[in-house]
């Protein structure tokens, strides 16, 4: 099967106007690109300093759903919704919701947090992510495909009811897992449809980790074979990199030579994510250029 080549969605930065969006929605699907993706960031720390990426962002779900309707092919993708930060029920509602108004074209990529800041100001303490993700992907099920629902666990209750409508997508949207660490790749092998890469992730080590999801879903007694990988790729395009660059950094044929290393590496899809270029997202950029920049690159890398 041939690689899946997406990319991110303007939510970060002065460049994420919303005529940015739209353009950035439209051209992807034009271009014959797959998917469009959205991450979730709740705040910045004053004393910390996480990236310029982050110093501004857009809520991922209101953003896809407001081009949704902008575009009829391209799928909508959330990498990542950090499952900690809101009720399975809230979650469900809002996702569904999205589902239907895209005609069923979404992608729902969950995280557990790692900002103690975050978790701060949603009240709930960092610790024992894990458990609490796990029973949140059970609650989420439920409410998604049984039509008398009932859920009780230790962090999660949903009383005995009906929770209408439900997704278009079935038995639910797909499902995919971040994190990095062995425990949340087995997570992703035994419970989700897939597994996607953050934007820190050392992409020469895709094999590895592929091969953790993998063995952990065979485990479990499910085909491996049938998951997707997904790679948030965090591309800086330009002139052409020395023999130490990073993946995805440097000229057209030098990325496409990356894109194709990961597909042999088995990722199954990649989207570029230029809100991770501190070109782009700097405070002090003008979105006119940002926008042009992104067209640039996007066409020259447009699948086929």
């Amino acid at each position: 099967m041939t690689m899946k080549l997406g990319t991110g969605l303007p939510v970060a930065g002065p460049w994420s106007t919303p005529y940015n969006m739209l353009r950035t929605a439209r051209l992807p699907e034009s271009l014959g690109y797959s998917s469009l993706w959205a991450f979730q960031r709740l705040l910045h720390p004053i004393d910390e300093e996480w990236g310029p990426s982050y110093h501004a962002v857009h809520d991922p779900i209101v953003s896809l759903a407001f081009v949704a309707q902008a575009t009829s092919r391209i799928r909508l993708g959330l990498a990542v919704v950090n499952v900690p930060f809101a009720a399975p029920i809230v979650l469900a509602k809002a996702l569904t919701t999205l589902d239907i108004v895209s005609a069923g074209r979404l992608d729902v990529g969950l995280g557990l947090g790692w900002a103690p800041q975050e978790f701060a100001a949603v009240g709930l303490p960092i610790e024992r992510r894990g458990a609490r993700g796990e029973e949140f992907i059970a609650c989420l099920r439920a409410i998604w495909t049984q039509d008398e629902v009932q859920f009780d666990g230790e962090f999660y209750r949903v009383p005995r009811c009906r929770v209408e409508p439900k997704p278009i997508q079935k038995p639910t949207p797909p499902l995919l897992l971040g994190g990095m660490v062995d425990a949340a790749l087995r997570r992703a092998g035994r419970m989700a449809d897939g597994w996607i890469s953050s934007s820190r992730t050392d992409l020469t080590t895709m094999g590895r980790a592929i091969d953790v999801v993998k063995s952990a879903a065979h485990e479990a007694g499910r085909d491996p074979e049938v998951l997707r990988f997904i790679v948030r790729g965090v591309a800086i395009h330009g002139d052409e990199g020395g023999p130490e660059r990073t993946p995805l950094h440097g000229s057209t044929d030098q990325i496409k030579y990356d894109l194709a290393a990961l597909e042999a590496a088995g990722v199954t899809e990649v989207f570029l994510d230029l809100n991770y270029d501190p070109r782009v997202v700097a405070d002090d950029v003008d979105p006119g250029w940002a926008q042009e920049h992104v067209e640039t690159v996007l066409t020259a890398l447009a699948p086929g």
